[in-house]
């Protein structure tokens, strides 16, 4: 699987519904580069990091996690460099990394058959806690490209982490339009404020997690129509 670049810093390492790996993406400025997310397992960062240099890049300075679902955090203890969270989604990994140690991984792999389908050979489950926190949001200057990352109200977590790329209009999203695992119910008065805040961002291109980018239109529309 290859880079696609879909702004003029912004590339994307592609989501896969099979094991459920979201979207990766690479922010180069000309002094860093920012990754959001760090992918479902070893295996995924590293396909990953293969992807990168094949296209001469470097690998990441700092890696942002959306949120701390699994699919978006398991692969930390392969990552290069820092990573970095929200305060509310280091808990909900302390939470995770304690209850594996205590109990063993079989209760996480019962969550969902991709978890199975990802973890099918053995691979160990890794939980691993962010180099650093922040709380509200945090501005970066990588080198002619800004980056802000901020905390939204969202209907999926309560503790997502939107990214924005301003000289890009761009907005990477994480899962943060969708509903409340298991059972995905969204709760129409998060989705609004969800829209809320993408509309006052007012970016051109939005990405979700586990699809391809859209535009700002359709991603609030699909939130104000209970669709996320």
């Amino acid at each position: 699987m290859k880079l696609n670049k879909i702004s003029e810093h912004v590339w994307v390492y592609p989501y896969e519904e099979r094991r459920d790996r979201p979207n990766l993406s690479y922010i180069h400025g000309d002094n860093w580069n920012l990754v959001v997310d760090a992918g479902h397992s070893e295996e995924h960062t590293k396909e990953f990091y293969k992807a990168l240099e094949d296209e001469g890049f470097a690998l990441p300075d700092l890696t942002v996690i959306t949120h701390w679902h699994w699919d978006h955090t398991l692969g930390m203890h392969a990552v290069h460099g820092l990573t970095i969270s929200n305060e509310k989604t280091r808990e909900y990994l302390l939470d995770l990394k304690q209850r594996i140690e205590k109990e063993g991984p079989q209760f996480f792999f019962e969550w969902d058959e991709r978890i199975r389908e990802e973890y099918k050979d053995g691979k160990e489950v890794v939980v691993t806690l962010p180099d650093m926190t922040f709380s509200g949001e945090m501005n970066f200057n990588l080198g002619n490209c800004r980056v802000r990352i901020f905390q939204a109200e969202a209907p999926h977590t309560d503790d997502s982490t939107l990214i924005e790329v301003p000289e890009d209009r761009l907005l990477i999203l994480g899962d943060c339009t969708g509903g409340v695992f298991p059972d995905w119910t969204v709760d129409q008065a998060l989705a609004d404020k969800l829209a809320e805040t993408i509309e006052k961002i007012n970016p051109e291109i939005c990405l979700p997690g586990h699809w391809t980018p859209l535009s700002k239109e359709i991603i609030v529309d699909d939130l104000r129509n209970g669709e996320g």
